[in-house]
Formats: structure tokens, sequence, C-alpha cells
């Protein structure tokens, strides 16, 4: 009986031995050794599928064509010497110096967004100019004429009369999500046609002073001065924006990595306005508004900084004469909240002159509705 009790402990003994081996040198080989994991991960499996990280060639090429070169052209007056006051000095040189100009030159780029000749670029780019001269990525180059600008969106529409002008295809901007990768096209610098890359920073930007409606699609491929009116296109080369603005502290405002693009569903609706009537036909109710803030709203009683506080109604305007007065504070437009001052600016604008509008607002703390007819906003004058 002694001997089975030791031939037993031996063995015992060793498979412990064995046991700590294996749990030491291979622990993988025990499955219950897992067990123990303080912090539960999430691995993936032993064999993953890898993902091909492929040229953006096909895009560039698609999208490539139908971005044009744009040159311009405009006689600038030479700044009066004070010495052409001098009788003595006109005595001896007469006028001659009075009519005395000079030729500037600017650069930009512009989208061929139909294979009739229309082009979509900056209102900044042409505003202004005296000649126009396009240059398409085939060599071709003619001059170009002015359908009309938009200065409160800074676009503009440009017709040349060519044939088998190729036409870039409109993409989806309203689905451009943050992190998508996006192409930018233009002509920086006029060194020629130059694709930049990217991702999409931000979208919906607005509050930077750059244009009077404001809903950008920020990015970080690089653009330069010339790139202004680019195509900024998405990775199957389709047309998501209009590459307006460059946010930069640099010398000659090169790229810090903050663009600014209108996307191309903006840049529908005012290019279709442009080309049937030549100008964009936008509503308005005659005020001034300010941002809601927490301080303003305390100061009002209320719980929440929401809506356009009115600061300002003019005189004889739609809105005096609905019964909007200073003061109000305006939460939502024929049942579409309004946010702040930009959006009552973005929602009053997409209503028709001569259209009623239900206007929802808080006055002494309690909300109001009132009814307005919309007038149609005045032009914006031209800045020099």
């Amino acid at each position: 009986m002694r001997k089975l009790w030791l031939v037993f402990a031996q063995t015992a003994t060793v498979c412990l031995a064995a046991l700590f081996v294996v749990a030491t040198l291979r622990p993988d080989l025990l499955g219950w050794t897992s067990r123990g994991n303080v912090v539960t991960i999430k691995e993936s499996p032993a064999e993953t599928e890898t993902r091909q990280i492929t040229s953006f060639s096909d895009a560039a090429t698609k999208a490539m064509p139908a971005v044009v070169n744009i040159y311009t052209t405009k006689e600038v007056k030479l700044t009066r010497h004070p010495l052409m006051d001098d009788p003595v000095f006109r005595y001896f040189f007469g006028d001659q110096f009075d009519s005395q100009t000079q030729k500037s030159t600017n650069l930009g780029s512009g989208v061929l967004v139909s294979d009739k000749g229309y082009i979509l670029t900056n209102s900044h780019v042409v505003e202004a100019a005296d000649e126009i001269e396009v240059a398409l990525a085939d060599a071709r180059r003619t001059r170009a004429r002015v359908v009309g600008i938009d200065r409160e969106t800074d676009l503009a529409v440009l017709k040349i009369d060519l044939p088998r002008v190729p036409a870039i295809t409109f993409g989806q901007s309203d689905q451009a999500r943050v992190g998508d990768i996006v192409l930018a096209i233009g002509n920086p610098f006029g060194v020629g046609q130059t694709v930049t890359f990217g991702i999409i920073s931000a979208v919906g930007r607005s509050h930077l002073g750059i244009n009077t409606f404001e809903n950008f699609i920020q990015t970080d491929a690089a653009i330069n001065p010339g790139n202004s009116g680019g195509a900024l296109v998405d990775i199957s080369g389709n047309l998501i924006g209009i590459n307006t603005a460059i946010y930069s502290r640099a010398p000659g405002g090169a790229s810090l990595g903050i663009g600014f693009a209108i996307p191309v569903s903006t840049a529908r609706q005012v290019m279709e306005q442009i080309v049937q009537h030549g100008g964009v036909t936008r509503g308005w109710i005659g005020v001034a508004a300010q941002d809601m803030t927490k301080e303003i709203a305390e100061s009002f009683k209320l719980t929440g900084a929401r809506g356009a506080l009115i600061s300002e109604v003019l005189r004889d305007s739609p809105a005096e004469k609905g019964g909007v007065k200073p003061g109000d504070i305006l939460i939502a437009v024929n049942g579409r909240s309004v946010a702040d001052s930009a959006a009552m600016l973005t929602v009053i604008a997409a209503l028709q002159p001569g259209q009623q509008a239900q206007l929802k607002v808080i006055r002494d703390r309690r909300e109001a509705e009132l009814l307005v007819t919309v007038g149609r906003r005045p032009k914006q004058p031209r800045q020099e």
C-alpha cells in the first residue's frame, strides 16, 4: 500500500511540474489562462482582410479636364501725384499725366459644369475684369463672358463658345462627412493645373466673415492663391465644392491647411438662377439680428439661448408691416427652427418674394406668431 502511495505522489508531482512549465513557456496552449484578463478588449481575428491603398489617379484624371485656368485683366488708374495740382508743374507738363492707367492682371480657376460652355468660379476672380481668358486642360484658350455674379455667395458663372468641352460630374455635397478624402484642383500661383490631397476637416462652417451666406466645407487639402474657383472633388472625381478661401497668416497667403469650399449644392442653386434669370432672387423682411448668448438670454429671463435677437426693424419693411419689433427673438420661420442670426438669414433668403411667411417669436417671455409678406432682398453694393 505504501508503494502505491509513493507512485501516486511521484506521478502527481511530475504532472504539476509539467503543467507549470507549459503555463510558463506556452500559455497559449491552455485556453483557460485567458479568462484572467483584468480588462476586456476586442481583438481582430487572426486572419484579417488587408485593404489595399490605391492611387487617386482615376479621380484626378476624371475631373482635371473640366477644371480651367482663368486669366483676367483690367485697367487701373494710377494714383494722382500731388504735383499735378501745382500750377508751375502743369504749366510745363500740361495734363498729359492726368489719365494714366495701368493694366492689372489676376489669375484663378474655374470648373466647366456643362458641355454648353458654362463655367462656375468665384466672383472675386472675375469681378470688375475688362477681359477674361480661359485656358482649358487640352491647351485651348478662348475669351469668356460673364453671365452673372452673386457677391453674397462669392460665385460667378462664365460662358465660353467652344465645341466639345468636357463637363464635370456633380457629387453629393450634402452627404460629405468629416474625414472623407478629397482632392483640390486648380492653378495655384499660375504654375499650371495642380492636384492636392487631403480630407474634409469640417462641414457647415459659418460666421467666418467671408461671405454673407456661409455654409463652407473645410479641408486641409492645400489651397493657395490661384486655386480660387477651382474644384474640390471626392475620390470618385465628382465635384462637391468650389474652392473659395484660405485661412493664412503666412506672407503671400500660403496654405496653412485650412481651406474653405462652397458646397456644390449651393453653387448649383445659384448657377441655375443666374443662367435662367441673370441673377439670384432672395427673400427679405428688413431686419437686423444678432446671435443669442447666455448673457442675453439671462437678461430676458429666458432659460435657454436660442433663436436670433431682432436688433433693428427697417421702416416700411415687410417685418414692420407684419408687426415685428426690436427685442423680439425669432425662433422659427414657417416651422423651421432658427438657431442663430446666420440661420435666420439663410432661411429667409430661401423664401420667394410675395410669399407669406409665418414667424414665431418670443416677446415678453411668451411665444407669438406673426404673418409677414416676404419682400425681395436688395442688391448688395459692389465692393471695390
